[in-house]
């Protein structure tokens, strides 16, 4: 038997240093799909982008659910995000209500990663 090997250092960094999003709505729900550069990438990044988590980044926005759907194929994931628009994009009077700035909220929370999987600036 071999041994186990020894889990890689992690470091601290935003999402988006590890992970690329595009965002789409339909109403008032908010679809993201963030992809990984790395597709090692995948399981450490199930492990903490949950959920909960999610929605909690979207409190602020009045969101009231998160649900995540695994695409480990691509690798992918689809977070698909309720009542976060504000009404729609045809009813809000907010600017760029759906497009890249709902998803850097996303891409802006921290993740910890082994340092090979950063994408260098």
């Amino acid at each position: 038997m071999t041994a186990p090997k020894p889990p890689l250092p992690r470091i601290q960094v935003p999402l988006h240093h590890v992970a690329h999003a595009r965002a789409g709505d339909k109403g008032n729900r908010l679809n993201v799909c963030v992809m990984p550069y790395h597709p090692e990438a995948f399981d450490a990044l199930a492990e903490q982008l949950t959920p909960e988590r999610v929605l909690q980044a979207f409190a602020h926005r009045g969101a009231t659910s998160v649900n995540r759907h695994d695409l480990p194929l691509l690798p992918a994931f689809n977070f698909v995000i309720d009542n976060v628009l504000e009404g729609g994009v045809n009813g809000s009077l907010n600017l760029d209500g759906h497009g890249k700035s709902n998803s850097f909220i996303l891409l802006g929370l921290s993740v910890e990663v082994p340092p090979a999987w950063v994408k260098s600036a």
